[in-house]
Parts: structure tokens; C-alpha cells; sequence
């Protein structure tokens, strides 16, 4: 059985993420659209076994162009990225893809930019809801949205109580408490979205 959830971003209304996902006993398979300013994108996630992301697939839509990714986590803990561009592309966006030289060998999971779903498998992998877990450094391979463009982001999740989790980003400078549910699908994410 699936279950839809939609977000709207804090601040604009334009910006909303919708998924349907499907948990296993140890993880869960998603797909979902984002609608964000001058693009809509569609992606798919398979984070199924131990909470730990397998594949991510993500296209963007603009006017006039598209881009692709398609990103991968092996079982030697190997990440790797194929992408694809069509049409005339931002002069803004960086390139799609794994920046050269980035390390992602200690990423577990992929945060795809904009969307709260990702934050669901660091705090169900690390029992934050049920286990009182100080803040836990973690490194993702954070997707840039639209640009699909992936760097490592140094991340901290840890407990607060079973309706909240402590979430601090050193790559982004974020530092809230993310109100989530008993699945630990994301709520409320100050500044970002909230559920409607």
C-alpha cells in the first residue's frame, strides 16, 4: 500500500513537492513530482533494504530544456551518476552530476534539494524516534535542485522526542527541529515546507 503525502514550501506556494511511497519492513521505494519556480521535475528512489538509498532518478523540465540523472549506490559503497541535457540550457545551472573530486564513499543517502521525503531515511535508519540518539554526524549526496548537480553535505540528525528530530546542515547552514510523524515522514521543516 502506498501512501501520497504533499508539501508546500514555507514561504512560496509555487514550490511544492508531492510523493507516493511505499515502505518495506526495513526501508521504502518512492516516486514523486516537484513543482519548483521555471521547472517541474519527476523522480523515483529506492532506499528499500537497511534505509540506505540504491538509486535515484531524477528529470527536470524548464522552458525549453530538460536534464536527467540517474544516481547510484553500489554495494561496495560506490556512488556514480550518468546524466543527460537537452535543449538550451540556464546559463545559471551548474552541470549535472557528481562534482569532480567530491567523496561520497561514507554516503549512505541521497538528499534530493527541496524535498522533505529524503530526510525520512537517516531518521528511521538511526531509530530517532524511538532511541534517544544524540546528534549523529552523517554525509549525503545532496542534489541540487534543478540543477542536479551533487556535492557531499555534512548532516547531524539526532533525537529530541517522538514527534521531533534535531537537523543541522554544515553545508547549508540549517539548524532546526523537524516535527514528523510516526513513520518519520517529515511534517514540518521550518523555513522549507510543512505538510498541507
Amino acid at each position: 500500500m502506498t501512501q501520497t503525502y504533499t508539501w508546500e514550501h514555507w514561504d512560496d506556494p509555487n514550490i511544492r513537492n508531492v510523493a507516493e511511497v511505499a515502505f518495506t519492513d526495513d526501508g521504502l521505494t518512492a516516486t514523486g513530482t516537484q513543482y519548483g519556480n521555471g521547472y517541474r521535475a519527476t523522480w523515483t528512489l529506492d532506499a528499500a533494504d537497511g534505509w540506505i538509498t540504491r538509486r535515484v532518478t531524477v528529470e527536470v523540465q524548464g522552458n525549453g530544456w530538460t536534464r536527467t540523472l540517474e544516481l547510484t549506490r553500489n554495494d561496495d559503497g560506490e556512488w556514480s551518476s550518468d546524466t543527460t541535457v537537452s535543449g538550451e540550457q540556464p546559463a545559471d545551472l551548474p552541470s549535472p552530476g557528481i562534482v569532480d573530486g567530491v567523496d561520497l564513499s561514507d554516503a549512505l543517502d541521497c538528499d534530493l534539494g527541496l524535498c522533505p521525503m529524503t530526510n525520512t531515511m537517516p531518521i528511521r535508519r538511526l531509530n530517532l524516534l524511538t532511541d534517544s540518539v544524540p546528534d549523529t554526524q552523517l554525509i549525503m549526496a545532496w542534489i541540487d535542485m534543478p540543477s542536479l548537480q551533487i556535492i557531499a553535505s555534512d548532516q547531524y540528525y539526532g533525537s529530541i522526542d517522538q514527534d521531533t528530530v534535531h537537523y543541522r546542515s554544515g553545508t547549508r547552514g540549517v539548524d532546526v527541529e523537524l516535527e514528523v510523524d510516526h513513520d518519520g515522514v517529515v511534517i514540518a521543516y521550518p523555513d522549507m515546507a510543512r505538510r498541507i
